[in-house]
């Protein structure tokens, strides 16, 4: 198993994937065009991979992505005092469901804790599936109160 940084060769197994993550937990959209889809998403994930702020980190076996977990730095505004480093937004965490339950996911989390240790990220954040909490909690993330949202109308 390789764990790695997304590449571009990657996109489009990515976009099947998020095509089927979606799917899996919401089958109502399976209706929609995954023509425009897939545009969408390879314009977001050439960007991703272009720019400096999205990390996308995958376990590969065989040249087949098996897993990802997509992490977004957030910069916050410098503080008088110490110095600032940003944090780390954890989101699109998926495995193929014949890769699931075999470690896999966790041994991509464990590699992205030390990334995250090693750059001095300040925190990760992460927003759990009730089904994906123990999954969390079991490679060291900790519960914390619920954020507030703003929702526009």
């Amino acid at each position: 198993m390789n764990i790695r940084l997304a590449e571009m060769k990657d996109i489009k197994q990515l976009i099947k994937m998020r095509w089927d993550f979606t799917i899996e937990h919401d089958e109502s959209k399976a209706n929609e065009s995954y023509d425009d889809f897939e545009k969408e998403c390879q314009t977001f994930l050439k960007n991703a991979l272009n720019g400096r702020d999205w990390f996308i980190w995958v376990a590969e076996e065989n040249d087949r992505v098996v897993s990802h977990i997509y992490i977004e730095l957030i910069q916050k505004v410098p503080r008088p005092g110490r110095i600032t480093h940003p944090f780390a937004y954890m989101t699109n965490v998926f495995t193929i469901p014949e890769y699931r339950n075999k470690g896999i996911g966790s041994k991509l989390l464990r590699s992205i804790n030390k990334w995250i240790e090693e750059n001095n990220y300040e925190f990760v954040i992460v927003w759990p599936s009730d089904d994906a909490i123990n999954y969390y909690e079991k490679n060291g993330y900790v519960r914390c109160t619920e954020p507030m949202e703003y929702f526009s109308s």
